[in-house]
């Protein structure tokens, strides 16, 4: 079996890079020690190996099928849920009244790195019922945690997140389906309307499934301030105790260009009128309530991107050291034997650059976990910082790994050749699949709007504060202790100062002039702090590495991960210097451009 992710790695992450052992020894966490967190992983990765890998490309080619309004899928989801509920892993998180394991975020991250690499497609359905529970659990009565989350943990029942609908698309002030209350207490209400895009919103993998609904409720203010959460499950009980449809239809089924393993569907609620719905949390907060749900899952879409980079990665790394074609440019006999193309300078580059992404990325992601974790469980005194500083970062995280994750899996398809594009090879695939991150939970354009025109701001910048003294940290570390690594340092200052200033200009702008004007490039500022970001990142894993090394305990792990560092801070941190060049321009092309010069 072809290796899809590095076991080693990870715990690097956990164990050099960031504190692990730190945080488990805060009262939330301290029932784990590292030996029960490697046990987990063992799990999680026998899981991955036994059951999720070998049905990775079958998903693909057995993609669910629309029979009779109903979804059909792989036979094999309904064993892996269960397994999924069986083993913990949905309800890893949770606390141990729902039956929970309460692990940290970071070992959460892990194991679902490992699951996305083995299988993205399958991957998706425990993920989304994870976070439809979770928010249950925080916003529910005890009726409604005690009637949803134990049968959404033990995989019995599939959780969705429902905001999309036909016009409105990623607006959601345009939201119309209604809610109407039904009893005086106000808390059943009518649902009508219909809404798009529903990740694994119906499939006969499980017994149920339980929809967390964004509607207005008759007479609420306009706009997103008006939206209220509904629990609306596909099935109910009737006043006869009898399991009768909730008038939850499945309209339609898309089908995508990768991702096929999980049906994405469209819904309509209460054809009959007799479509019922639990408010969840206040009236006129639902937005405010999903966003728990909706930050978890950009987190996990950058996780899963990084995933499928791994996959990629891995896969045409296996496929570079095998193949032979050609010699070397100094090799003058024709007769000689050809070389295996990793020996090629060009296809390092391309295995260099997929690394320094992917491995990137998941460190990006790891520290994002870290914070969530510090955020959730540290003394109140500093819990304010990490969850600024992770909000700060959230738009980050999810958006550089599928940006830049479609560039890494796109090197595999090239390193594979003619044959990358081929089906009989996974490259194809794992390029199909990756697409789709840079448009759910949120597309690219949306998440530069949200850093720029939000995150940067908030608090009178005190999160973006923070980010840089973190930063200012690592490389004031390596400069008075590691001299080795004292110039990537400097080159990463200058990155950062780069970007402070452009931050700075950008805000006095936000003062003075229109708010189109501010935002036109809010994609490149976010593709900007992108790379600022995984270079702090790389620098980070390069620390421990170096000081290995120079102890005399470094080996070939520590070795290619320094190679790595280099070729990020040699060919991909420069980059932002042209985005520099850009966004302190003053030309507004963007906007004087009429529609009409489209042609």
């Amino acid at each position: 079996m072809a290796e899809f992710y590095s076991r080693r790695n990870l715990e690097f992450l956990l164990t050099e890079v960031f504190d692990i052992e730190g945080v488990l020894k805060l009262d939330k966490f301290k029932k784990h020690d590292l030996n029960s967190i490697r046990l987990m992983l063992d799990a999680a990765d026998q899981l991955a190996k036994t059951h999720l890998y070998p049905s990775y490309r079958e998903m693909d080619t057995q993609e669910p099928e629309f029979k009779n309004g109903r979804v059909h899928v792989h036979p094999k989801i309904k064993e892996l849920m269960k397994r999924f509920g069986e083993g913990g892993w949905i309800g890893a998180q949770a606390d141990e009244e729902f039956g929970g394991l309460n692990i940290p975020s970071m070992v959460a991250s892990s194991a679902n790195f490992i699951f996305g690499a083995a299988n993205f497609s399958a991957s998706v359905y425990p993920q989304l019922s994870t976070g439809a529970a979770r928010l249950i659990e925080t916003y529910g009565s005890d009726y409604l945690k005690h009637t949803f989350i134990p049968k959404l943990y033990s995989g019995a029942w599939q959780g969705t997140m429902v905001m999309t609908e036909p016009e409105s698309g990623s607006s959601l002030a345009g939201i119309k389906t209604s809610a109407t209350p039904i009893d005086e207490d106000r808390e059943l209400f009518r649902i009508k309307g219909q809404k798009i895009f529903i990740s694994a919103g119906d499939h006969d993998g499980v017994g149920n499934i339980i929809h967390l609904v964004l509607a207005r409720i008759e007479g609420a203010p306009a706009g997103t301030k008006g939206l209220s959460l509904f629990i609306v499950p596909q099935k109910m009980t009737n006043e006869e105790d009898q399991i009768v449809m909730n008038d939850v239809n499945t309209v339609g089924m898309f089908h995508k260009m990768g991702y096929k393993g999980a049906p994405i569907v469209h819904l309509s609620f209460g054809d009959k009128d007799k479509c019922y719905g639990y408010l969840l949390g206040e009236e006129n907060k639902g937005l405010s309530h999903m966003f728990q749900m909706m930050n978890e899952a950009r987190i996990g879409v950058g996780l899963s991107a990084a995933s499928i980079a791994s996959s990629a990665y891995y896969a045409s790394l296996e496929y570079a050291q095998e193949r032979v074609q050609g010699q070397l440019p100094d090799e003058k006999d024709p007769d000689s034997p050809q070389v295996p193309i990793i020996e090629h300078s060009d296809v390092k580059r391309m295995l260099l650059q997929q690394r320094a992404i992917m491995e990137g990325s998941l460190s990006l992601l790891m520290n994002c976990s870290y914070f969530s974790d510090r955020a959730t469980a540290d003394k109140i005194e500093v819990r304010e910082i990490f969850r600024l500083t992770l909000d700060l970062l959230t738009p980050v995280a999810k958006t550089y790994p599928s940006e830049f994750g479609i560039l890494s899996t796109s090197n595999a398809v090239q390193i594979f050749g003619g044959a990358g594009y081929c089906k009989d090879f996974p490259a194809e695939q794992y390029f199909r699949d990756i697409r789709i991150h840079t448009l759910h939970e949120g597309t690219s354009g949306i998440h530069g709007l949200d850093l720029l025109g939000r995150k940067i701001i908030m608090g009178g910048g005190i999160a973006f504060r923070a980010f840089t003294e973190e930063v200012s940290k690592t490389i004031k570390k390596v400069k008075l202790e590691i001299i080795e690594l004292s110039k990537y340092g400097e080159k990463l200052n200058d990155a950062l100062f780069r970007l402070q200033n452009v931050t700075m200009r950008l805000s006095t702008m936000a003062m003075k002039e229109k708010k189109e004007v501010f935002l036109m490039d809010a994609t490149l500022y976010l593709e900007l702090f992108g790379i600022v970001a995984i270079g702090w990142q790389w620098l980070l894993q390069a620390i421990p590495c170096q000081i290995a090394i120079n102890e005399n305990r470094g080996d070939e792990f520590y070795e290619s991960k320094i190679y790595t560092m280099r070729y990020y801070f040699e060919y991909e941190l420069p980059k932002a210097e042209a985005i520099v060049t850009r966004l302190n321009s003053s030309d507004t092309l963007l906007i004087e451009m009429d529609k009409k010069h489209f042609m």
